[in-house]
């Protein structure tokens, strides 16, 4: 069943009915952009980080170059029969479902990744699902746009400076200069390199994994070698990374810290991706010169001229599918739907500010510090307390809480599994236990345990996240915690909660357990009036 709408009356010519009509993809562009305006918000959010976040600054090109693709095949297009398929209504019904509760809970990567499903559904509505797996690396490459969360950002973000300071470090040490490392920091002696901050490589990463991604779709091989040129993006931009850093090294140990700072330090980071660039290129060209199959560079290469359109091929009848037309109607719907429904507005309790936490706690005696604005501005935290507490003048807790009043835009608490690798320091043991006789919101309070080595010094941590009444150690149920409140209760604030003890040489670690234990308990019912539930 389909509705026809014929784009002119008269008699029909050859070849005049090839091209596909324009009200068909007039109709899907529309369809679309109403689909975006509708999920306002997640696209505001998504153009937002494209501005403003160095790692997606590409993403404003992807629209454009995923329509040139699609260009490309022109000629393929203009015979297609719009057939349709009612899969792509199931498609957009599931992406309108998904911005309903990204709307409701204001989770802008919900709305973002349903939006995308949204067009994949009106695309298979339209043309149906055959024709439409034709058009995979246009439509996939949209994906590429979309800003991981937060949470998995700064996972994967910590992994790779880690990796990228131990190989630097090693490039560093080939020209006999003596650097220390801890961490993602590499000392040079007179000057300290943060890669957290200058070097972070994933401001390489998902660029050239578009790039990578677009050379392998233009690469007419074997599947086997267009896999193998995209994933190899990722290695290469792990190793320039890291040769990036050594080479910063080694020019600021001779011509000193302005060798790693203001247009020189920009101009090494384009110098580098382009490099990579260079590398995927070469590589293209062995994977070409491999096997029997031999063509001419610009065939391999995809740099021949896309095929022309016949226009003596016989005339193609089409009309808009019904599944099409229902598609569009469920986006409208869709669109008038969040236009007359209430603003979603985040509930932030009232708390008292950590300035007036008390720097004596039984018989603990606390002397507070403060962060570094560089950590300041990578934690984005609304209010914090952080002070070493002293009893008896040996023992020793550090006591670290950060608050969020939001954590919808992303801007949640750090957990210490990954950033105490970051300072240098080796887990030894990780799990969760129970502290005896503690009680936070009304149950027994469960911490995760760890017990970390920088060198010869020894440290006991314990940490949970106390957020909205609940005390957590799991942190994907952090976020998906996060994601319930936000949706039940318009809630997302909380609190990281970290104890630190060092471990003197010989002390039993269960000697460090009570002290922590200890502590915990009395500490834990003041957080009350600065952690609401």
């Amino acid at each position: 069943m389909s509705t026809v709408l014929r784009a002119s009356a008269g008699p029909e010519r050859p070849g005049g009915n090839n091209n596909i009509r324009l009200y068909a993809w007039a109709a899907l562009a529309v369809a679309a952009v109403v689909a975006a305006a509708a999920m306002q918000s997640g696209v505001a959010s998504m153009i937002d980080t494209w501005l403003h976040r160095e790692e997606y600054s590409h993403a404003l090109m992807i629209p454009v170059i995923s329509a040139y693709l699609l260009w490309q095949q022109r000629a393929q297009l203009v015979r297609l029969e719009l057939k349709g398929s009612w899969v792509g209504v199931a498609i957009v019904l599931v992406g309108a479902l998904m911005q309903i509760v990204g709307v409701l809970a204001t989770v802008e990567v919900v709305q973002q990744y349903g939006l995308l499903i949204a067009i994949y559904g009106l695309v298979i509505a339209l043309i149906g699902v055959r024709p439409s797996a034709d058009l995979w690396a246009p439509l996939l490459l949209l994906a590429l746009m979309i800003p991981l969360p937060q949470f998995l950002l700064g996972n994967f973000s910590a992994q790779l400076q880690l990796i990228s300071s131990q190989i630097g470090v090693w490039f560093i040490r080939l020209f006999g200069i003596s650097v220390f490392v801890e961490g993602n920091v590499i000392d040079l002696g007179g000057y300290k390199l943060q890669v957290a901050e200058a070097c972070d490589g994933l401001r390489y990463l998902f660029p050239l994994l578009t790039l990578g991604f677009i050379m392998a779709y233009l690469f007419k091989v074997q599947m086997w070698k267009r896999v193998l040129l995209f994933v190899s993006s990722i290695p290469v931009t792990i190793f320039m990374n890291s040769f990036r850093i050594g080479t910063i090294g080694v020019m600021v140990e001779h011509w000193g810290q302005s060798m790693a700072e203001g247009f020189l330090h920009d101009f090494q980071g384009w110098a580098v991706f382009m490099t990579s660039a260079g590398v995927l290129l070469l590589e293209m060209m062995v994977l070409a010169s491999i096997g029997k199959n031999r063509r001419p560079w610009r065939e391999v290469f995809g740099l021949d001229a896309a095929e022309p359109i016949d226009k003596n091929a016989p005339p193609v009848s089409r009309s808009v599918p019904a599944s099409f037309i229902t598609g569009t109607v469920i986006v409208s719907a869709f669109v008038v739907g969040v236009m007359i429904a209430p603003e979603q507005r985040e509930t932030i309790p009232k708390r008292e500010s950590f300035f007036g936490f008390p720097t004596q706690v039984e018989t603990w005696t606390g002397r507070r510090s403060a962060l570094e604005q560089i950590y300041l501005d990578a934690l984005k935290l609304d209010d914090y307390v952080i002070a070493d507490y002293m009893r008896g003048g040996r023992e020793v807790v550090n006591f670290y809480v950060a608050w969020y009043d939001s954590q919808r835009a992303g801007n949640s608490a750090h957990s210490p599994r990954s950033c105490l690798p970051g300072g240098g320091w080796h887990m030894k043991e990780f799990g969760q236990v129970d502290v005896p006789e503690v009680r936070v919101a009304g149950k027994p309070l469960r911490v995760n345990r760890v017990q970390i080595e920088l060198g010869n010094r020894k440290q006991l941590v314990y940490y949970w996240f106390q957020q909205r009444g609940r005390v957590i150690t799991n942190e994907y149920m952090v976020k998906w915690y996060l994601f319930v409140d936000s949706l039940t209760r318009q809630r997302t604030d909380g609190a990281l909660v970290r104890l630190v003890t060092p471990l003197e040489i010989g002390e039993p670690v269960e000697q460090a357990d009570r002290r922590l234990a200890e502590f915990a308990g009395q500490v834990s019912s003041r957080l009350e009036r600065y952690i609401p539930n």
